[in-house]
């Protein structure tokens, strides 16, 4: 499996970003997907998480700023990241788990990409 993002970069507060996350090699019938984001000196929080039943959930922060979507091949994963805030700084990770279930703790996926920063500037 792989997972292989791009998409980050430097914006100013209030811009926009499309994050992606190619998915390969992810063959499970029940699944869930997402993003999660470490910041400096943070712990790993997630950002938003969708499953073959098109759930999707967000961290609060993020509500209504940010959308996760999938291309109709559910090989590619979207984050569009929009209002951008100085504490959206981060590096942002797309991950999978071959289970419909989306926890919140980033120990239960499985499968992790290698992250793409995002940095947010005042």
């Amino acid at each position: 499996v792989q997972l292989v993002e791009s998409g980050g970069g430097s914006v100013p507060v209030g811009g926009s970003l499309r994050l992606s996350c190619v998915v390969s090699g992810f063959t499970s019938c029940a699944w869930c997907m997402g993003w999660f984001r470490r910041a400096p000196g943070k712990e790993r929080e997630r950002v938003a998480t969708t499953n073959y039943r098109n759930t999707t959930d967000y961290h609060a922060s993020v509500e209504g700023r940010f959308t996760i979507s999938q291309d109709n091949a559910k090989t590619t994963l979207y984050l569009q990241m929009n209002s951008l805030k100085p504490e959206d700084t981060a590096m942002y990770y797309c991950v999978a788990r071959p289970n419909t279930y989306c926890y919140m703790d980033a120990r239960e996926y499985d499968y992790w990409g290698q992250g793409t920063q995002v940095t947010v500037s005042s």
